[in-house]
C-alpha cells in the first residue's frame, strides 16, 4: 500500500497534467507541510506522522470554515470545504461508532484490571482515555476524538 506521501507526489503530477489549478495548490500545500516537518526532524516521515500532519491540516480547514461562515463569507467557506474534501481523501476510512465504543469497552476493562478489578470513575477519564487512543493507534483505525471522549464519559457513567 503507498503512503500518504507517495500517493500525494503521483496525484500532483496528475493534476499538473490535467491543468487543475486549484486542486494542484491544495496538494503542494499537503505535500509542502510533509517536507517541513521532514525537515525539522531531519529524517523521512512515517505513515503515522504523515496522518498527523493531515489531521491537523482538516481541523485547521473545519475551524476556517467556522470563522468564515460565522463572518460572512460563504464564498470562502466553500473553498475550504473543497479542500477539506480533497485532503481527507488521503485519509483512512474512519472508524464507526460501533467499533470506537468496542476499543473503548476494552479500555474501560484494562485500566479496571490495572486499577485492581475497581471500576475506573469519572476521575480516571485521563487514564483511559490514554489507553483508548493506543488501542486506536494500534489498530490503524482513525478516530474523532471528540467522539472518543463522549463515549469515554458515557462509558464511565455507567
Amino acid at each position: 500500500m503507498a503512503t500518504i506521501g507517495d500517493q500525494l507526489g503521483k496525484d500532483i503530477i496528475t493534476a499538473m497534467k490535467a491543468k487543475e489549478g486549484d486542486k494542484l495548490t491544495t496538494l503542494r500545500m499537503v505535500k509542502a507541510a510533509f517536507k517541513s516537518k521532514e525537515i525539522d526532524k531531519r529524517e523521512p516521515l512515517t505513515d503515522a506522522e504523515e496522518q498527523a500532519i493531515v489531521t491537523t491540516m482538516l481541523k485547521q480547514r473545519r475551524e476556517s470554515v467556522e470563522q468564515f461562515t460565522k463572518g460572512g463569507r460563504p464564498e470562502l467557506a466553500a473553498k475550504e470545504q473543497v479542500e477539506i474534501a480533497l485532503i481527507d481523501s488521503y485519509m483512512p476510512q474512519a472508524a464507526g461508532e460501533d467499533e470506537i465504543r468496542a476499543i473503548i469497552t476494552a479500555a474501560v476493562d484494562q485500566v479496571a484490571a490495572n486499577n485492581g478489578g475497581t471500576r475506573p470513575s469519572q476521575r480516571d477519564m485521563g487514564a483511559v482515555m490514554k489507553v483508548a487512543q493506543q488501542h486506536i493507534l494500534a489498530s490503524g483505525i482513525r478516530a474523532d476524538g471528540r467522539l472518543v471522549s463522549e463515549i469515554v464519559k458515557a462509558e464511565l457513567v455507567k
